[in-house]
């Protein structure tokens, strides 16, 4: 009885907190922090709804790539690559890598069912390179992180609330930091992997700046695929999206493959494409987040960024292609451009993309290296098989949305596809919200988890020093988070 009653109590509490709110910051199980105990890493974590924004933006700088890897499985030699391509050197709060062709785009991968092992091994590598990069010895992702995808196992439900929790390795964990780095022993990841999600061969990987976690609220991490391929509903070409909020910021991040071919029309396949991912990509609601303003579209999001194989081409002779390419006249070569003339036609209305300056990422011999398939200057090779095609920006980044400014837009130099990888830095302006509200924070904690069976009210005691708990909790609530309201505003 008791028990029943706190419980009621804490959803109550609950709800009162969120239709106090006029800003809603939604809470969710996406971060905790790894000190926490294990108990609590599963559950929603309550935070005042009646905090609004404190007037304050703050930046992040934000990494955004995207490479066709081919169907190429990755190799430990990548590292020197992933170093290039993630431009290392600079600072970066979020990355925010997509890949197209994981795995190669046969029969079976594209019917068959998923199989994840090429994603787990692209997890791994990043991982490393990231945090080995900035001197961080870097756990499997498996451990704790809250990452939203089909590339993990997942242990039952084992409790209550049916909520999974993810399988943790039953080796110890200095043995696994021996294994995964060569005896190295050492501290917390500087990066933490956020989300990650596969359809056959898109992949999307999103990792976070453990200092941002700690001083930002990341909540509602969410991802979406949209199968657009064969018949219009295979994974083979589509997109797999991200959406996750910042404080008061939302963001959503596309990874997209879309149609390829050269011929008059492909691009009509492509733009029908694009709709499509736009129209049918809805990012899933708990029932306990109905009251909150969540964005379930695409466009619903503060700020937005589209990147992949997009497979827009150069509406032009080859050999004049060529020529422009090897005087390095971009500017002339963008005239011709499909995606930007396709922009002008309605798609991607209203969408920015930085000046293009580099060589287009599309097609190169993976037999020659640096030159382009059906290069009349390269020795012929009959046995390559490599069909001519005209080069082409393929590989693009383009964003939507205020408080977005890029500081560069460059492609990298691997040979390891017919792809070169591309990637953009940007800042990006998070609003920022007032301090949580630790008490409400801890009261959650408080009520979900102890022991609630010493509380059974004994027969014929009035039930009135519940309500009176109940109350206690509501003005408590309520006078923290005015109090904290006031505090930041002060100081602003």
């Amino acid at each position: 009885m008791g028990s029943e009653l706190l419980r009621s109590s804490s959803g109550r509490s609950q709800k009162w907190l969120r239709k106090k709110a006029k800003k809603s910051e939604p809470s969710s199980p996406a971060e905790v922090s790894d000190s926490e105990p294990e108990e609590y890493q599963s559950h929603s974590f309550v935070t005042s709804r009646d905090i609004k924004s404190s007037g304050l933006t703050h930046e992040l700088r934000v990494f955004v790539g995207t490479w066709n890897v081919g169907g190429k499985s990755p190799v430990g030699s990548l590292a020197a690559d992933l170093d290039e391509w993630l431009n290392l050197k600079n600072s970066v709060d979020i990355y925010v890598l997509g890949f197209q062709e994981v795995v190669p785009l046969k029969t079976m991968t594209v019917i068959g069912l998923e199989d994840y092992t090429d994603a787990r091994k692209w997890n791994l590598l990043i991982g490393k390179t990231l945090n080995n990069k900035v001197g961080c010895v870097w756990l499997t992702p498996t451990m704790n992180s809250p990452i939203i995808s089909d590339d993990y196992e997942y242990a039952k439900p084992s409790n209550s609330r049916g909520q999974s929790r993810f399988r943790r390795s039953t080796t110890p964990q200095r043995e696994r930091m021996k294994t995964l780095h060569g005896g190295e022993q050492g501290g917390n990841p500087a990066y933490k992997l956020m989300a990650s999600k596969k359809m056959v061969g898109i992949f999307i990987s999103v990792w976070m700046k453990r200092d941002i976690i700690r001083k930002y609220r990341v909540s509602n991490v969410k991802a979406f695929p949209v199968a657009c391929g064969i018949m219009g509903c295979l994974g083979n070409k589509g997109a797999v999206s991200v959406s996750m909020s910042i404080d008061g910021t939302s963001f959503c991040f596309i990874t997209a493959h879309l149609a390829s071919g050269q011929k008059k029309g492909d691009e009509l396949r492509r733009n029908q494409q694009v709709g499509e991912i736009f129209k049918r990509t809805a990012f899933p609601r708990l029932p306990q987040e109905f009251d909150d303003p969540l964005p379930p579209t695409i466009t619903g999001h503060d700020r937005i960024f589209w990147f992949g194989d997009l497979n827009y081409r150069l509406c032009m002779d080859d050999d004049k292609a060529r020529e422009l390419i090897r005087k390095k006249k971009w500017k002339e070569l963008q005239k011709f451009d499909q995606l930007k003339k396709e922009q002008q036609r309605g798609v991607f209305q209203g969408w920015k993309e930085g000046d293009i300056e580099f060589a287009p990422t599309y097609k190169y011999s993976v037999e020659l290296g640096n030159r382009y398939t059906g290069d009349k200057h390269a020795p012929f090779n009959p046995n390559t098989g490599e069909k001519r095609r005209t080069p082409a920006w393929c590989d693009r980044i383009m964003w939507f949305g205020k408080g977005i400014q890029q500081l560069n837009y460059v492609r990298g130099e691997s040979k390891f596809s017919d792809h070169r990888p591309v990637s953009a830095l940007f800042t990006t302006e998070v609003d920022v919200l007032g301090p949580a509200n630790s008490k409400t924070v801890a009261l959650s904690k408080f009520l979900t988890s102890m022991n609630l069976s010493r509380f059974d009210t004994p027969q014929g005691q009035s039930t009135t020093s519940k309500r009176t708990l109940l109350s206690l909790i509501k003005a408590e609530t309520e006078e923290s988070a005015s109090e904290t309201l006031d505090n930041t505003q002060n100081r602003s």
